[in-house]
């Protein structure tokens, strides 16, 4: 029997390691057919977080209730009077916030490109998939694979995301780019400390 010299594995063939879309090891599972609508986004959302000015947190599922105590007065810049504090009411920060809990999602701004909007580096912005991408809104879009976060121009049949940066070009998008809008950012959680 002669011995083939055809098929088999050969020495620097195949794809190099650690060289494709995700840039790590990946492994092939078998998965529910009624699951794959729920993975797919999930992977795209990974796999285009690897070049990318946002970094995308995750899906409010369950969020716990927390009020917290709000005071009706309103807070001075110089000496408050003690006799106007009094309690009023709570604010639970899930139903002031987030208000279609099944299409909300968080991300984190990563980059300066969008600090006259107030955006800035580290921030969490909350994102809703359900509300309409207008012009003027900023929203979380994939431009060609790439997630970014920029306020929504339209105009006569253009559009452009822009920067809210004067260091950062707007893109314009063209016939040719894939544009695919997540959500629109109707938060931003900024912390100080």
């Amino acid at each position: 029997m002669n011995k083939s010299t055809h098929g088999g594995s050969r020495k620097g063939a195949g794809r190099k390691k650690n060289s494709g879309s995700f840039k790590e090891e990946t492994k092939v599972i078998r998965v529910p057919v009624s699951l794959v609508d729920s993975i797919n986004p999930v992977i795209e959302i990974y796999k285009s977080q690897i070049k990318s000015d946002v970094e995308v947190l995750g899906v409010m599922d369950n969020p716990t209730e927390l009020s917290i105590p709000i005071f009706t007065s309103r807070v001075q810049a110089g000496f408050p009077s003690p006799a106007d504090d009094h309690l009023e009411d709570a604010l639970d920060l899930n139903t002031h916030l987030i208000h279609h809990k099944e299409a909300t999602f968080f991300v984190k701004a990563q980059g300066d490109s969008m600090i006259g909007a107030g955006i800035q580096q580290g921030d969490i912005l909350i994102v809703d998939k359900s509300l309409g991408a207008k012009s003027g809104k900023i929203v979380i879009a994939v431009v060609d694979g790439e997630f970014t976060v920029k306020r929504l121009h339209k105009y006569k049949g253009n559009i452009t995301l822009k920067a809210e940066n004067p260091d950062f070009e707007d893109i314009k998008i063209s016939g040719d780019d894939e544009l695919i809008i997540w959500g629109v950012v109707t938060s931003v959680i900024h912390q100080y400390e």
